[in-house]
Order: C-alpha cells, then structure tokens, then sequence
C-alpha cells in the first residue's frame, strides 16, 4: 500500500480507465437500437409473409384434394368436372382465401371411359394467385401463384360412363 499523500494505487487507476470507457461507449446502445430495429422488424416481416404463403398452399392443397375426391365418385366426366369445381371452391371459401382472379380448377377426367373392372384415376389441379400487396413490405412480390395437384382412384366396379 502507498503510504497517504503518495501516488494513488493501480485499483484508483484502474476504476478511473473504466469509467473513461464507459463515458465513450455512452450512446452505443441507442446506436445499435437504431441499426438493429430495421433488420428485426424486417425479419417478423418476412416471417409473417412465409407464414401466409404456407397457410394459402395448405388451402390449396386442401382444395385439390377434395375437388379430387368429389370428382371420383360421381357417375360421369360432367359431373366429376362439376363436383371438381364445388368442391375446389368450397374448401377455399371455408379457409378465407381469395384468388385473384378466381381459383382455376382443372380436372383430368379422360379414365371414365375406362371399362368397369380396370383400374382408373381422376387428377385435380388447383392454381389460385394469392395477392401479397396488402402486407405492406417493401421488395414484396405483390402476389405469388400456388398449384396443386391431387389425383382419386375411381372404383373400379362403380358404374361409370
């Protein structure tokens, strides 16, 4: 220990270098708020956007599904394209997606004129354009195409023409 009136220690020395560094680094947080907030705010952006996109292809999916499963089991090509269309456009209005413009139901229905006893197959494909736009993020896509395709065995021994 220094003996009193002398020179002041290595800890006086010490705190005082510490408080001169932290005098320096005043304002760096604000500073690394103020760079950091952006890139936050535009990574919940894209989160939320990627998020929407599952959900509509989920739509989708579900969609191409049923309209597949509708057109199986009716009886003729007019009516599994009829049903096909129902059913797309049900189970997109039940999960609150819009297309734009309309959803575009495309089934395959050429196995019908199979004869009974072979197997056949209906295929559905649904493309519906999702609109982006309202999300608001700049660089954004304004919307993105989404298709699905589902393919229904017919039954084999179901009357069908």
């Amino acid at each position: 220990m220094n003996a009193p009136g002398t020179a002041p220690t290595d800890r006086r020395r010490h705190w005082s270098s510490a408080v001169a560094v932290m005098r320096r680094d005043r304002g760096a947080s604000t500073l690394e708020a103020v760079i950091l907030a952006p890139v936050l705010l535009m990574l919940i952006g894209v989160a939320v956007v990627s998020m929407r996109i599952e959900v509509a292809a989920q739509a989708v999916e579900s969609a191409a599904h049923d309209a597949a499963r509708a057109a199986s089991i009716s009886r003729t090509r007019a009516e599994a394209d009829s049903a096909a269309l129902d059913a797309a456009n049900s189970a997109l209005s039940q999960q609150s997606l819009n297309c734009d413009p309309a959803a575009q139901v495309d089934p395959n229905t050429d196995q019908f004129g199979r004869p009974i006893g072979e197997t056949a197959v209906v295929t559905v494909t649904v493309t519906c354009v999702v609109k982006l736009d309202d999300v608001g993020l700049p660089g954004l896509p304004g919307t993105k195409k989404l298709t699905a395709t589902f393919t229904s065995y017919l039954d084999q021994f179901r009357g069908r023409s």
